[in-house]
């Protein structure tokens, strides 16, 4: 059984998953950074919400002149904005040194970006690694799991009389079943 105060954190350099997702970069070039970034979030609300994740999505503070903040999207995914001149690698880079510091026997961090300097830095702090790729190919395969799950159990509640009918022929079907009129 798995201990109730284990964590799985994954941290994800969010401009980084812009500009390596053909999707996410495809909504940008139309529509802007903005639609992109919450196409992003409502991806990674999903994702970390069938996997389990405590998730923080990192976003350079990108020219804007403001202290970090954070906001909390759902139980497993807060957004994170780094404060001016900050960079979301350092800010990812802070948050895995706090965890080696820590003990990290009930804790497990994953760092998703594609930068290559990022990845052994990270790794250096004990962190694990995975590309903006293999996050995207993870989402997919999790998604596609969810969708077949959902099939079969809507085909199997279907198999019954019962199920495949609507609920005015399960009305009638249940009084002439009972004998009521």
């Amino acid at each position: 059984m798995e201990d109730p105060k284990y964590i799985a954190r994954l941290l994800v350099d969010g401009y980084n998953m812009v500009g390596a997702w053909p999707t996410l970069l495809q909504t940008k070039q139309r529509h802007g950074f903005d639609a992109a970034r919450q196409e992003l979030i409502e991806i990674l609300a999903n994702y970390s919400a069938r996997k389990g994740l405590d998730t923080y999505l990192v976003f350079d503070a990108h020219g804007v002149r403001s202290p970090s903040s954070r906001d909390v999207i759902t139980q497993n995914l807060s957004v994170c904005y780094t404060a001016f001149g900050q960079t979301a690698d350092s800010y990812i880079e802070r948050i895995c040194s706090q965890f080696r510091q820590r003990s990290a026997r009930n804790h497990r961090i994953i760092v998703a970006t594609s930068d290559r300097a990022q990845q052994l830095t990270v790794v250096g702090y004990g962190a694990e690694w995975m590309s903006a790729r293999q996050l995207e190919g993870d989402i997919r395969l999790t998604t596609a799991q969810g969708q077949r799950q959902s099939y079969r159990k809507t085909k199997v509640a279907n198999r019954s009389i019962m199920g495949g009918l609507d609920e005015e022929a399960r009305a009638k079907l249940i009084k002439l079943r009972f004998g009521l009129r």
